[in-house]
């Protein structure tokens, strides 16, 4: 399957900006499971000083706001084919070790309710512990729009019993370590079947499991990502792979607008 993707963010701010650096995770690679066609990155209201890879591999962007503008506009688009692999990715091979993603954040860090949770699940091994342990959470934690705090830690979470994508995958990645599974947070697109438009990228989680490797796992719709998933970056959790991230002078006042549209990318014969 090959997905259009067109992600635009709007910063507008109450007065001029002094000096602005952002840091932009919001370009795709090509992967064993995912080719990317086309990808374009355009700035209206600064400029992209560099690009480099962080590290977990994830292709950023550092773009500079111009001195004396009020709106930063930041439009990425391209193309990527999919190819389905029922969530496998693959083996680790990135240059940061596996067992740093044993190692649990404060965003990720277990309290008395995940630590229950993990316990739960002791009776079951592999990957028929880690799909158990998916549907657990999205029993646990109902998602819920606009439900979520930017300090809700995996406990915090699960006290609250609701919380998006990211809070849910906050709470996979935590008890996934507790079993022993390191476990990363994972940014991306992904095609919903009742509209091409969203106002946010979507968040879930891969564990690493022996002889297959890195697997995915999404709490948001109890199901390992399939071709309408496009992998973006990855980090210990959503703080490491967030889109956009920065720092200005100046500014006063921020207000943000995102919009992003993800569709299925017809060929000609069947455009006919």
């Amino acid at each position: 399957m090959r997905l259009k993707i067109a992600h635009e963010t709007r910063y507008s701010f109450s007065e001029p900006v002094r000096y602005g650096l952002q840091q932009m995770r919001k370009t795709p690679k090509s992967y064993r499971n995912q080719k990317v066609v086309s990808w374009e990155t355009s700035v209206i209201g600064g400029k992209k000083e560099l690009q480099y890879e962080d590290q977990h591999r994830n292709t950023v962007e550092l773009i500079s706001i111009t001195p004396g503008e009020t709106e930063l506009l930041l439009r990425s688009e391209g193309e990527v084919e999919l190819e389905e692999t029922n969530g496998v990715i693959g083996p680790h091979e990135s240059l940061t070790p596996l067992w740093l993603f044993d190692r649990q954040t404060p965003q990720t860090k277990p309290g008395p309710h995940v630590r229950e949770l993990a316990r739960s699940l002791h009776g079951r091994e592999g990957l028929d512990q880690l799909h158990a342990l998916m549907s657990a959470v999205a029993k646990a934690v109902k998602y819920t729009a606009g439900a979520s705090a930017s300090d809700w830690s995996a406990e915090k979470v699960m006290e609250a019993g609701k919380g998006v994508c990211s809070d849910q995958t906050h709470v996979f990645i935590s008890a996934a370590r507790l079993l022993g599974h390191p476990a990363r947070y994972v940014s991306g697109y992904l095609m919903l079947d009742d509209r091409q438009s969203q106002e946010a990228m979507h968040g879930w989680a891969e564990a690493h499991v022996d002889a297959l490797g890195w697997v995915g796992f999404d709490v948001s719709n109890d199901q390992s990502p399939d071709t309408r998933y496009v992998r973006v970056a990855t980090g210990l959790d959503y703080a490491g792979a967030a889109p956009v991230t920065g720092t200005r002078t100046g500014g006063e006042e921020e207000s943000l607008s995102v919009a992003i549209e993800v569709a299925q990318q017809m060929s000609q014969s069947q455009e006919q």
